[in-house]
């Protein structure tokens, strides 16, 4: 039996306004390819399939479509799918009836009753192609401070923090719970959160925080779980010996995730719970100008002609490109520049910064207290930072009206 993990789809992100929906296209054409060439079986998503709780129709209609391309692909494919912090999910839930018939589970909220969670809907069997059951799947959706029993916000004095300490006790209450109904099959479970040791990126993950922690160790998740299949870190990495694994999201979200190997998660039942990874080729080019660090415009331009972009790509096919510039003259003129550059290329701007070279140079100081500054002193200082220069005799008088009216 083989199973296919995955997860942080983030469909209907946009970046620098930019639509992402044509490397979505791409990503969910090569998974379904994938689906058929790897025999898979099953298909966990772990959690955020959305890029945010109100998606466009454009959104939902590329998410359904592509489940049921998958469908026509394997009509035996099992697909279960759990909500992350970005998915609405009671709308992700809502359609779970017509995607059952398909053999779609969608577990977006926890439900427990006064027995504790609802175990005929959080566990799921899994069936080969012979329509053996082989495993089964703890399905844990994005958990809230209401789903982790007993949490205490603000507690201390125990062993562990509060909600590492709750977060423990759901996972082994369900595991048990599971347990007693596998007959010795393989668990495996699906969780959306921070594991401890886990490599984080900047830009696109959001820190999840509740009660003041962000983070959980991965022996959260008790040793009868043989695989748990998780979302949120968009880097590909394993914890626990590989137990634990976090799949990454399928192409980069932001500047960190330019050098990472995205791909999605194979596990052949088989051969054992060995999870192996298998890269996705990247549907569009990323850049960072320079690499490393900031540069003059000259030397930007530079790097971008060495890109050798072609004219005929497509609009929604050019490459995105992160600019950082060091400033030797004012920043609005550098920022003209810049942008007019890049419109006559054959290139997206994801992301534009300008850093004046003694910022660059010397670390940031500590900002002032309240009680040594002014908000004139204040507003002068963020204009100085945003333009390179300091704010004419108009800027300040605009300042002083707006402030006057306070």
């Amino acid at each position: 039996m083989r199973i296919l993990h995955t997860a942080d789809w983030h469909i209907g992100q946009t970046l620098n306004g930019w639509t992402r929906e044509h490397e979505h296209r791409a990503f969910l054409d090569h998974l379904r390819e994938l689906i058929v060439t790897q025999r898979i079986d099953a298909l966990l998503i772990a959690g955020d399939v959305f890029d945010g709780i109100n998606p466009s129709g454009e959104a939902q209609r590329l998410l359904y479509e592509a489940i049921a391309g998958f469908h026509r692909a394997n009509p035996r494919l099992q697909i279960v799918m759990t909500s992350g912090n970005h998915d609405p999910a009671q709308r992700l839930e809502a359609p779970e009836a017509v995607l059952a018939a398909l053999g779609v589970h969608v577990i977006g909220t926890l439900r427990q009753g006064p027995g504790g969670v609802d175990m005929d809907r959080h566990l799921i069997g899994l069936r080969d192609s012979n329509g053996t059951l082989r495993a089964h799947v703890l399905s844990v959706p994005f958990l809230r401070a209401s789903d982790l029993p007993g949490l205490q916000l603000g507690a201390s004095g125990g062993a562990e923090p509060a909600v590492t300490a709750a977060a423990r006790a759901l996972h082994l209450a369900m595991s048990e719970a599971a347990v007693a109904r596998t007959n010795g099959l393989p668990l495996l479970a699906m969780g959306h959160l921070t594991c401890a040791g886990g490599l984080e990126s900047e830009g696109a993950e959001r820190r999840i925080l509740i009660g003041g922690e962000h983070a959980v160790p991965p022996d959260i998740f008790p040793p009868a779980l043989c695989y748990v299949a998780l979302g949120h870190l968009h880097r590909p990495q394993s914890l626990d010996g590989g137990r634990v694994r976090y799949s990454g999201s399928p192409f980069p979200l932001s500047a960190a995730e330019i050098a990472y190997d995205h791909g999605v998660t194979l596990l052949d039942l088989d051969e054992g719970i060995a999870p192996r990874h298998i890269s996705l080729p990247r549907p569009v080019a990323m850049h960072r100008l320079p690499a490393r660090g900031a540069a003059p415009l000259a030397e930007v331009v530079a790097a971008v002609a060495a890109l050798n972009l072609s004219p005929e790509t497509p609009r929604n096919a050019q490459p995105f490109v992160y600019l950082s510039i060091l400033a030797d003259r004012p920043v609005t003129q550098i920022r003209a520049e810049a942008e007019a550059l890049i419109e006559a290329l054959a290139l997206r701007l994801a992301g534009l910064s300008i850093i004046r070279p003694e910022s660059a140079a010397t670390p940031e100081a500590p900002p002032p207290s309240l009680a040594d500054t002014t908000p004139e002193d204040l507003f002068i200082a963020a204009f100085r930072q945003a333009h390179g220069q300091d704010p004419g005799s108009a800027h300040l008088a605009a300042f002083r009206d707006a402030l006057s009216e306070v």
